[in-house]
């Protein structure tokens, strides 16, 4: 497929896990494509791998960041189409327990980020009709002691992308997914028995792939979803039919 042939995607947190995953398949489908990430290494070592990547350093959580990497996009490119907004901080504790430092953390690389990037990218998307992807969590939408910070933060994205999409529209779609649980780098240093106990609370009775996720992404960021926008797509192999 070609559905990106031409475009310009941003993918924040693309360094790693759904992020990188993203990179690939929106380079695959014909993107240029621009990691914005603080983890140097990784970020270079993905858009070395993939054609059509490329890495600029970008903590998502500062205005200025964020405006070196519009102006260095729309420099090279001259257009962005597509947004997705993926970093996130993930800092565990009840309040009375989490340092005010680590809340505001979360808050900014999870919630803020998605304000910033929206900011500094809105006029290029707009003029090219383009499309905003944000990356929510099933804890949005279900509580568990200890995420308090990240629900909090990833329930204020999915508030977001709905007034995005009233404020952008017709001319930017704004929609998210919901990923349940994901094999990435947070079940990495779980055991072999902690991780089947997580897959056996989805439907699908497995964990999900970075891949699966940034498939539905492309989906929502394409063509093809056109009548979408304002949306929640879970992407959670069934985890919220079974625990809301």
């Amino acid at each position: 497929m070609s559905r990106f042939a031409g475009k310009t995607v941003v993918v924040t947190g693309g360094a790693m896990g759904i992020g990188a995953a993203c990179v690939r398949r929106f380079a695959s489908e014909g993107a240029v494509v621009y990691i914005a990430d603080v983890d140097d290494a990784a970020a270079a070592d993905v858009a070395a791998e993939v054609d059509g990547a490329r890495f600029v350093h970008c903590d998502v959580s500062k205005a200025e960041d964020w405006e070196g990497l519009a102006e260095t996009a729309l420099r090279e490119q001259g257009r962005v189409d597509v947004l997705v907004s993926n970093a996130y901080a993930l800092r565990f504790g009840a309040p009375h327990e989490l340092p005010e430092d680590d809340w505001d953390l979360v808050q900014a690389v999870t919630l803020k980020a998605a304000y910033l990037g929206m900011r500094a990218l809105a006029p290029s998307l707009a003029a090219v009709d383009g499309s905003v992807v944000a990356v929510s969590s099933v804890h949005a939408h279900a509580s568990y002691p200890g995420f308090a910070a990240y629900a909090a933060a990833k329930g204020g994205l999915g508030a977001l992308v709905r007034q995005l999409a009233v404020e952008y529209a017709p001319a930017v779609r704004v929609n998210a997914v919901v990923p349940g649980p994901i094999m990435t780098r947070q079940f990495a240093g779980m055991s072999p028995e902690s991780i089947a106990d997580e897959a056996g609370r989805t439907l699908a009775n497995r964990m999900g792939r970075p891949e699966e996720v940034a498939a539905a992404i492309a989906f929502l960021a394409s063509a093809d979803a056109a009548y979408i926008t304002g949306a929640e797509l879970a992407v959670d192999g069934g985890w919220q039919v079974r625990h809301r």
